[in-house]
């Protein structure tokens, strides 16, 4: 996908217009039902603030969880509505009403700079289903479609891709943004470049892999994924996590990074379990000899120095997925340690993954990375050179 193809809010007469904007306030709650991290919510305020300057009647549609097509109150969109509220200092028309029972009347009472949001749209099923009918029917509401949900960039739904056969359309700052600085450092950056890539399994990320090996000068490939690898340069890899049928893909890898003269970099020892539990026994061993039996669960400190040291002498940084098993507290050490070099490194540093993104905003290090995306899914998949369908669905320049 180019770069630059697609018209922008500013590129569209938005004064006084009704604007149907989508946005992505998939936010985590907390157990009373409250917002824990507002980052998705305040990454779209550039967009409705602009709406708002230009006198634009706004009308926002998000989802929040999975709800699969049936109304879940624990899932309602209330509480963004209130932060809305709150943080904007203006009052956000919080709209609960049966989507398909709306007529777009309904809106004919928003004033210029007021602000509509509408109840979770993945309440109804029409949504995941792409219904053209629902998404003609979200279309009356407005004159014009904005959409500034890049999390949800790669799905072809009837509020992202549907809705944009119907009005003009362009993307908001955040899309642009986060589209702008993949594209950059895919097409044209700092050297050197380095790629760390992490996460349970090789299937996942073949196709970041494909598509990033012959762009960078360094890959560093950890996390579960390692172990394949591990076990394609005929390593003991004791009962690590690995996947039998992509050893051979593995090793095509490994030999394609010689080829292109790629420093294709894996862990050079581990902290190894008993078991796949939080509180199993574990020890520190070199990666080929992993003992029978145990489990690699994160990178041990010969592998943080050494990784470390690259991030150090990189230029630009992309990184996605955890080196360890993130979400137990006794395995995150080797992913934490990475956060923290990315952020005292002065590369321009690129951060996607929710459990990347995680480490960060653990460490408070959010304002130490250049960008921090708010799209694991989408940006994975612009990072393999896929188009997005939300994206292509937008006009062009």
């Amino acid at each position: 996908m180019n770069c630059l193809n697609k018209k922008s809010v500013e590129d569209i007469n938005v004064f006084e217009k009704k604007v149907l904007l989508r946005c992505d306030f998939n936010v985590p709650l907390d157990g009373n039902g409250n917002i824990s991290n507002t980052k998705r919510i305040d990454d779209s305020l550039q967009t409705i603030r602009y709406l708002i300057k230009n006198n634009a009647k706004i009308i926002i549609i998000s989802h929040l969880g999975r709800p699969n097509g049936s109304k879940k109150p624990e899932l309602s969109l209330k509480p963004v509505a209130d932060y809305l509220t709150k943080i904007l200092n203006v009052n956000v028309r919080f709209i609960s009403d049966d989507i398909k029972k709306l007529s777009k009347e309904a809106f004919d009472s928003l004033k210029n700079s007021e602000i509509a949001l509408l109840e979770n749209i993945r309440f109804y099923k029409e949504e995941q289903l792409n219904d053209l009918d629902f998404a003609k029917k979200l279309a009356s509401f407005a004159d014009i479609f904005v959409n500034d949900a890049f999390g949800t960039a790669h799905r072809a739904h009837a509020s992202t891709q549907g809705v944009a056969k119907f009005l003009p359309s362009g993307c908001g700052f955040l899309i642009k943004n986060e589209v702008n600085i993949l594209c950059k450092i895919l097409n044209n950056p700092e050297r050197p470049f380095l790629a760390i890539l992490g996460g349970s399994k090789v299937s996942d990320k073949i196709g970041v892999i494909n598509n990033l090996i012959d762009k960078v000068d360094t890959l560093i490939i950890a996390g579960g994924m390692a172990y394949t690898f591990l076990n394609a340069l005929g390593y003991s890899i004791g009962d690590s996590i690995f996947e039998a049928d992509k050893v051979s893909l593995a090793a095509d890898i490994i030999t394609k990074a010689k080829d292109l003269n790629v420093r294709l970099v894996l862990p050079v020892d581990n902290v190894v379990g008993e078991n796949f539990r939080a509180d199993t026994n574990s020890l520190i061993v070199d990666s080929d000899s992993i003992p029978e039996g145990y489990i690699g669960l994160d990178i041990g400190p010969k592998s943080e120095r050494l990784f470390s040291d690259i991030i150090e002498d990189s230029k630009t940084i992309l990184w996605n997925g955890p080196v360890g098993v993130f979400e137990w507290e006794n395995f995150r050490h080797g992913t934490l340690k990475i956060a923290q070099a990315i952020a005292n490194s002065n590369a321009i540093s690129v951060v996607g993954g929710g459990d990347s993104a995680a480490a960060i905003n653990l460490l408070g290090l959010e304002n130490c990375i250049s960008h921090l995306s708010t799209g694991g899914g989408a940006s994975l998949a612009l990072l393999e050179g896929k188009n997005l369908p939300a994206i292509d669905a937008l006009d062009d320049k």
